[in-house]
Protein backbone atom coordinates (compact mmCIF):
# COMPACT_ATOMS: atom_id res chain seq x y z
CA UNK A 1 0.00 0.00 0.00
CA UNK A 2 3.03 2.41 0.11
CA UNK A 3 4.10 5.07 2.24
CA UNK A 4 1.18 6.82 4.09
CA UNK A 5 0.35 10.32 4.23
CA UNK A 6 0.32 12.00 7.27
CA UNK A 7 -1.18 15.21 8.86
CA UNK A 8 -0.04 16.00 12.24
CA UNK A 9 -1.13 19.68 14.22
CA UNK A 10 -0.98 20.44 17.80
CA UNK A 11 -3.57 23.17 19.45
CA UNK A 12 -3.71 24.38 22.28
CA UNK A 13 -7.19 26.12 23.54
CA UNK A 14 -8.66 27.61 27.45
CA UNK A 15 -11.39 25.59 26.70
CA UNK A 16 -11.14 22.77 30.10
CA UNK A 17 -10.12 19.27 29.01
CA UNK A 18 -13.02 17.70 29.74
CA UNK A 19 -14.94 19.95 27.27
CA UNK A 20 -12.36 19.35 24.98
CA UNK A 21 -12.51 15.46 24.92
CA UNK A 22 -16.37 15.39 24.70
CA UNK A 23 -16.06 17.74 21.73
CA UNK A 24 -13.95 15.82 19.83
CA UNK A 25 -14.64 12.11 20.73
CA UNK A 26 -18.09 12.58 19.40
CA UNK A 27 -16.57 12.60 15.68
CA UNK A 28 -19.81 14.58 14.15
CA UNK A 29 -17.68 17.15 15.51
CA UNK A 30 -15.52 17.14 12.69
CA UNK A 31 -18.98 19.06 11.17
CA UNK A 32 -18.35 22.13 12.80
CA UNK A 33 -14.21 22.51 12.10
CA UNK A 34 -13.31 20.01 9.45
CA UNK A 35 -13.76 22.33 6.22
CA UNK A 36 -13.39 19.36 4.10
CA UNK A 37 -16.01 17.51 5.50
CA UNK A 38 -19.52 18.10 3.69
CA UNK A 39 -21.25 15.63 6.56
CA UNK A 40 -20.29 13.23 9.34
CA UNK A 41 -23.11 11.20 10.79
CA UNK A 42 -23.16 8.15 13.30
CA UNK A 43 -24.50 4.92 12.55
CA UNK A 44 -24.00 2.73 15.22
CA UNK A 45 -23.07 2.79 18.72
CA UNK A 46 -22.78 5.50 21.49
CA UNK A 47 -19.44 7.12 21.03
CA UNK A 48 -16.78 4.13 22.54
CA UNK A 49 -14.77 1.27 21.23
CA UNK A 50 -16.57 -0.34 17.67
CA UNK A 51 -19.11 2.81 16.93
CA UNK A 52 -19.58 3.67 13.43
CA UNK A 53 -19.27 6.88 11.70
CA UNK A 54 -20.04 7.73 7.72
CA UNK A 55 -18.09 10.15 6.76
CA UNK A 56 -18.70 12.51 3.40
CA UNK A 57 -15.64 15.18 2.47
CA UNK A 58 -14.65 16.85 -0.27
CA UNK A 59 -11.39 16.41 -1.55
CA UNK A 60 -9.65 18.30 -4.69
CA UNK A 61 -13.25 18.96 -5.71
CA UNK A 62 -14.73 15.31 -5.39
CA UNK A 63 -16.87 14.21 -2.82
CA UNK A 64 -15.70 11.16 -1.04
CA UNK A 65 -17.41 8.94 1.36
CA UNK A 66 -15.06 6.88 4.01
CA UNK A 67 -16.57 4.24 7.21
CA UNK A 68 -14.84 4.92 10.47
CA UNK A 69 -14.91 2.94 13.35
CA UNK A 70 -13.54 3.60 17.05
CA UNK A 71 -10.78 1.60 17.65
CA UNK A 72 -9.58 3.17 20.88
CA UNK A 73 -11.47 5.41 23.13
CA UNK A 74 -10.09 6.27 26.74
CA UNK A 75 -12.26 8.60 28.47
CA UNK A 76 -10.64 11.99 28.70
CA UNK A 77 -7.70 11.98 26.50
CA UNK A 78 -7.65 9.79 24.00
CA UNK A 79 -9.43 8.38 20.59
CA UNK A 80 -8.32 6.06 17.44
CA UNK A 81 -10.37 5.49 14.63
CA UNK A 82 -9.88 3.49 11.23
CA UNK A 83 -11.79 4.79 7.94
CA UNK A 84 -11.85 2.92 4.82
CA UNK A 85 -13.45 2.91 1.17
CA UNK A 86 -12.31 1.47 -1.73
CA UNK A 87 -8.96 3.17 -2.78
CA UNK A 88 -7.96 4.69 0.93
CA UNK A 89 -7.20 3.95 4.64
CA UNK A 90 -6.84 6.63 7.09
CA UNK A 91 -6.38 6.44 10.57
CA UNK A 92 -7.20 9.51 12.96
CA UNK A 93 -5.73 9.83 16.66
CA UNK A 94 -6.98 12.70 18.58
CA UNK A 95 -5.31 13.05 22.05
CA UNK A 96 -5.87 15.39 24.25
CA UNK A 97 -4.06 16.58 27.32
CA UNK A 98 -3.98 19.30 30.31
CA UNK A 99 -0.87 21.64 29.81
CA UNK A 100 1.42 23.19 32.54
CA UNK A 101 0.41 26.24 31.02
CA UNK A 102 -3.08 26.12 31.88
CA UNK A 103 -4.55 25.51 28.27
CA UNK A 104 -5.89 22.01 27.37
CA UNK A 105 -3.52 20.92 24.37
CA UNK A 106 -4.77 18.76 21.43
CA UNK A 107 -2.86 16.53 18.83
CA UNK A 108 -4.41 15.28 15.79
CA UNK A 109 -2.48 13.13 13.44
CA UNK A 110 -3.91 11.31 10.82
CA UNK A 111 -2.40 8.63 8.46
CA UNK A 112 -3.62 7.80 4.96
CA UNK A 113 -3.02 4.60 3.06
CA UNK A 114 -3.86 3.95 -0.28
CA UNK A 115 -4.80 0.90 -2.64
CA UNK A 116 -5.38 0.49 -6.15
CA UNK A 117 -4.03 3.18 -8.73
CA UNK A 118 -4.28 5.59 -6.36
CA UNK A 119 -1.28 4.75 -3.96
CA UNK A 120 1.12 5.37 -7.50
CA UNK A 121 -0.46 8.99 -7.45
CA UNK A 122 -0.47 9.61 -3.93
CA UNK A 123 3.04 11.45 -3.48
CA UNK A 124 1.37 14.11 -6.09
CA UNK A 125 -1.35 14.44 -3.54
CA UNK A 126 1.41 15.94 -0.54
CA UNK A 127 1.01 19.42 -1.67
CA UNK A 128 -2.92 19.74 -1.00
CA UNK A 129 -3.12 16.77 2.13
CA UNK A 130 -1.01 19.72 3.41
CA UNK A 131 -3.21 22.71 2.79
CA UNK A 132 -6.09 19.86 4.26
CA UNK A 133 -4.56 19.52 7.56
CA UNK A 134 -3.63 23.96 7.82
CA UNK A 135 -7.14 24.16 6.63
CA UNK A 136 -8.30 21.61 9.40
CA UNK A 137 -5.97 23.33 11.97
CA UNK A 138 -7.51 26.60 11.63
CA UNK A 139 -10.79 25.51 11.87
CA UNK A 140 -10.04 22.86 15.02
CA UNK A 141 -8.82 25.99 16.70
CA UNK A 142 -11.30 28.37 16.54
CA UNK A 143 -13.74 25.43 17.13
CA UNK A 144 -12.36 24.51 20.46
CA UNK A 145 -11.53 28.77 21.11
CA UNK A 146 -15.43 28.55 21.00
CA UNK A 147 -16.10 26.05 23.33
CA UNK A 148 -14.23 28.57 25.93
CA UNK A 149 -16.13 31.36 25.66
Amino acid sequence: MGDPMRIHRHVATPAPPETVFAFLADFTSTNEWDPGTVRTIRTEGSGGVGTVYENVSRFLGRETRLRYVVEEYDSHSRIALRGENATTIAHDTITVSPGADGRTHVDYQARFSFKGFTRFIAPLLAPAFHRLGDDAEKGLQDALDRLAS
